[in-house]
C-alpha cells in the first residue's frame, strides 16, 4: 500500500483545502491469486493518511500498518514536504521513505526534486508529476544514488460519486533485472455520500486497489523480479 489517494492532495490544490485525513483498510488478495508464491503476504492493511496546505506549500504523509495472524508485521512511512513562494504550479519537493518489520528495517530513502501540478476549474481532475534525485542509505547493491519519477493523478464523476485515484512510480536501480522498478496503484472508489438519501456527513467509501509492480514485490522465495497486479478490497472513510 503507499500514499496515494493523493487526487486532490497535492500542494496546488492548497487554495480551495487547508487540511485532510483520511483512514484506509484493505484487505489483499495477493496470495488467493499466487497461492505460494505470496503466502508471506499479509492479508491486511490499515493506512493513516493526511494532508495539510500553509502559506509557504503543503505537507503530505502516510503510515502503513500490515497485520498477519493477528499480529502486526511492519510498518512503512512517506512524508514529504511540497515548498512554493511563487504562483507558477512548480513546487520544490522533499520526502522521506523507510520503515520497520518483524525481520528488520527498510532502506531508508530520502528524495530531493520538483513537482508540476496541473488541475481543471473544479479540481475534478488533478495531475502530478515529479522527477527525484533518491539517495538510498542501506543500500548494499550499488543504486544508493540514484532517480526517481511519479505521476499522481485524480479523477472525480458522476457528479463526484466515483473517484479514480492513483500514482506510478518508476526507480532507477542496479539491483533488480533491467535496473528499472515500477509500481502502481490505482484506486476505484465509489463515495457513498453522494448517493441520494444518504448524508452527506456521511464519508465512507468502499472499492478497490490494483497493485501493480515489476521487481518490486518480494515472493517467498525472496527474488523481487517478477511482475504481479494484486488487487484488494477496501473501505475509506475521509474527515
Amino acid at each position: 500500500m503507499k500514499r496515494y489517494v493523493l487526487t486532490t492532495l497535492v500542494a496546488f490544490i492548497a487554495t480551495v483545502a487547508t487540511a485532510q485525513l483520511n483512514i484506509q483498510l484493505h484487505y489483499d488478495l495477493g496470495d488467493a491469486l499466487y497461492g505460494k508464491q505470496l503466502s508471506n503476504r499479509q492479508h491486511w492493511t490499515a493506512t493513516i493518511e493526511n494532508y495539510s496546505a500553509d502559506p509557504w506549500g503543503s505537507t503530505y504523509f502516510f503510515v502503513d500498518a500490515n497485520f498477519g495472524d493477528n499480529v502486526l508485521e511492519s510498518a512503512y512511512t512517506e512524508i514529504s514536504r511540497g515548498l512554493k513562494f511563487w504562483d507558477a504550479p512548480v513546487a520544490v519537493q522533499v520526502e522521506y521513505n523507510g520503515g520497520l518489520s518483524n525481520t528488520g528495517s527498510y532502506s531508508d530513502a530520502y528524495l530531493l526534486g520538483a513537482a508540476y501540478n496541473w488541475a481543471n476549474k473544479d479540481f475534478s481532475r488533478t495531475f502530478t508529476a515529479q522527477a527525484f534525485y533518491r539517495y538510498q542509505a542501506k543500500d548494499r547493491c550499488g543504486s544508493k544514488h540514484t532517480w526517481q519519477l511519479t505521476g499522481v493523478w485524480g479523477i472525480h464523476f458522476a457528479k463526484r460519486l466515483c473517484s479514480f485515484t492513483g500514482y506510478v512510480d518508476l526507480i532507477h536501480d542496479n539491483s533488480v533485472n533491467g535496473s528499472l522498478i515500477l509500481t502502481s496503484e490505482p484506486q476505484f472508489w465509489i463515495n457513498l455520500n453522494a448517493l441520494k438519501k444518504v448524508n452527506d456527513k456521511f464519508n465512507l467509501s468502499v472499492g478497490t486497489e490494483l497493485e501493480i509492480s515489476n521487481n518490486f514485490v518480494w515472493p517467498t522465495d525472496g527474488r523481487n523480479n517478477r511482475f504481479y497486479v494484486i488487487p484488494t478490497l477496501a473501505a475509506k472513510w475521509t474527515f
